[in-house]
């Protein structure tokens, strides 16, 4: 089921508030008191299926990658590596040579 978009209340009235969601606190808000015709608010009902949840949006599960040994752990047709912003240049190319060997995706080539 497609979750709906969860817009700012009175995003549309004033420009400065742009869309992003922000909790309504009113005393008197609509939206906070779920009343019909104005927007959903996020609730815990709206939750994402257990399969996909946490994976990175291109299907792999996210692993942090520090040094050429943690690649040969991963699983290529499943996890993808993120390579750590410790890591310089020099090692950097290292892991993504290795990578491409091994057949694994990085992330932030």
């Amino acid at each position: 089921m497609r979750k709906p978009k969860f817009r700012r209340q009175e995003w549309h009235r004033y420009k400065k508030l742009g869309e992003k969601w922000r909790k309504t606190r009113g005393k008197t808000s609509k939206t906070r008191r779920y009343e019909g015709r104005k927007p959903a608010m996020p609730t815990i009902g709206y939750c994402s299926p257990n399969a996909t949840k946490g994976l990175h949006p291109s299907g792999y599960q996210d692993v942090l990658v520090c040094n050429t040994k943690d690649l040969e752990n991963l699983d290529p047709e499943k996890d993808a590596g993120r390579i750590s912003s410790t890591v310089g240049l020099k090692k950097r190319e290292m892991i993504l040579e290795k990578a491409r060997e091994l057949k694994i995706k990085i992330l932030n080539e």
